[in-house]
Protein backbone atom coordinates (compact mmCIF):
# COMPACT_ATOMS: atom_id res chain seq x y z
CA UNK A 1 0.00 0.00 0.00
CA UNK A 2 1.53 3.14 -0.75
CA UNK A 3 0.86 6.86 0.31
CA UNK A 4 1.72 8.69 -2.31
CA UNK A 5 5.06 9.30 -1.42
CA UNK A 6 8.48 7.03 -1.92
CA UNK A 7 7.57 5.64 1.35
CA UNK A 8 5.19 2.85 2.56
CA UNK A 9 2.73 2.75 4.92
CA UNK A 10 1.63 -0.40 6.37
CA UNK A 11 -1.88 -0.68 7.85
CA UNK A 12 -2.52 2.74 7.27
CA UNK A 13 -0.87 3.58 10.81
CA UNK A 14 2.96 3.51 10.62
CA UNK A 15 5.36 4.25 7.54
CA UNK A 16 7.49 0.73 7.04
CA UNK A 17 10.48 2.59 7.99
CA UNK A 18 9.04 3.33 11.56
CA UNK A 19 8.15 -0.52 12.02
CA UNK A 20 11.44 -1.80 10.71
CA UNK A 21 13.29 0.51 13.05
CA UNK A 22 11.47 -0.08 16.12
CA UNK A 23 11.65 -4.47 15.24
CA UNK A 24 15.41 -3.43 14.45
CA UNK A 25 16.39 -1.83 18.03
CA UNK A 26 14.36 -4.42 20.03
CA UNK A 27 16.52 -7.07 17.61
CA UNK A 28 19.81 -4.84 18.88
CA UNK A 29 18.76 -4.89 22.24
CA UNK A 30 19.98 -7.33 24.42
CA UNK A 31 16.93 -7.26 26.90
CA UNK A 32 15.02 -9.29 24.21
CA UNK A 33 14.65 -12.48 22.69
CA UNK A 34 15.03 -11.84 19.19
CA UNK A 35 16.67 -14.80 17.49
CA UNK A 36 15.96 -15.97 13.90
CA UNK A 37 13.49 -18.49 13.56
CA UNK A 38 13.48 -21.25 10.49
CA UNK A 39 12.20 -20.55 6.96
CA UNK A 40 11.92 -22.87 4.75
CA UNK A 41 12.72 -20.53 1.71
CA UNK A 42 16.41 -21.22 1.02
CA UNK A 43 16.56 -18.85 -2.30
CA UNK A 44 16.39 -15.83 0.10
CA UNK A 45 17.79 -17.22 3.32
CA UNK A 46 20.45 -19.47 2.63
CA UNK A 47 20.92 -20.97 6.28
CA UNK A 48 17.24 -21.30 6.24
CA UNK A 49 17.26 -18.43 9.12
CA UNK A 50 14.98 -15.32 9.05
CA UNK A 51 16.01 -12.54 10.93
CA UNK A 52 13.49 -11.25 13.92
CA UNK A 53 12.82 -8.01 11.92
CA UNK A 54 12.34 -9.65 8.67
CA UNK A 55 9.85 -11.90 10.05
CA UNK A 56 7.76 -9.51 11.85
CA UNK A 57 7.91 -7.21 8.79
CA UNK A 58 6.19 -10.01 6.65
CA UNK A 59 3.61 -11.08 8.89
CA UNK A 60 2.44 -7.14 9.08
CA UNK A 61 2.39 -7.01 5.97
CA UNK A 62 0.45 -10.31 5.27
CA UNK A 63 -2.07 -8.77 8.04
CA UNK A 64 -3.15 -5.42 6.71
CA UNK A 65 -5.77 -4.58 8.86
CA UNK A 66 -3.77 -5.23 12.15
CA UNK A 67 -2.95 -2.03 14.25
CA UNK A 68 1.37 -2.50 13.86
CA UNK A 69 1.44 0.05 17.14
CA UNK A 70 -0.49 -2.47 19.24
CA UNK A 71 1.23 -5.67 17.42
CA UNK A 72 5.03 -3.64 18.29
CA UNK A 73 3.50 -3.55 22.38
CA UNK A 74 2.79 -6.82 22.43
CA UNK A 75 6.06 -8.06 21.00
CA UNK A 76 8.24 -5.75 23.59
CA UNK A 77 5.70 -7.71 26.18
CA UNK A 78 6.37 -11.11 24.86
CA UNK A 79 10.00 -11.00 24.00
CA UNK A 80 11.54 -9.12 27.32
CA UNK A 81 13.79 -11.05 28.71
CA UNK A 82 12.99 -11.70 32.41
CA UNK A 83 15.41 -12.59 35.61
Amino acid sequence: MSSGHSKTVVSGYLEEAEIREALQLMEDDSSFNTGSSYSANGTLYEDHQIPFAEKHMAYLKSHPKLNPEHYLANLRLMMKVRS
